[in-house]
């Protein structure tokens, strides 16, 4: 079984970034999970989705993040929604991060 788990780092504030909504897409675009970063800018839930080899997709709010978090952001926001695509290409697990601030965001393959 393969599973997935991400953390979102508000790295202008130097910590978990908590409230970002996140979704989980698969290659033909149906919803498989949603849900919410908890204090510590985790998922634990989204571990539990069972995943086959092939192409997904995560989207993070972080535009509505950033303003729950009174950041002033301009109109239209230059970040609203990140999608990350990624491919999982055998079994056991994947982790991806998020380290984002209102003006640029990367992503790698964690542990």
């Amino acid at each position: 079984m393969t599973t997935l788990s991400t953390h979102v780092l508000d790295t202008s504030r130097g910590g978990p970034a908590t409230g970002v909504a996140v979704q989980l897409f698969d290659a033909d675009g149906a919803l498989r999970w949603q849900g919410v970063t908890d204090a510590d800018g985790r998922c634990p839930a989204l571990r539990e989705q069972a995943l086959e080899a092939g192409r997904y997709r995560l989207v993070f709010a972080v535009a509505a993040y950033f303003r729950a978090a009174g950041v002033a952001l301009p109109e239209p926001p230059f970040l609203d929604v990140i999608p990350l695509d990624f491919g999982i290409a055998g079994q056991g697990h994947y982790h991806v991060p998020l380290l984002v601030s209102p003006f640029g965001y990367s992503t790698y393959r964690g542990s």
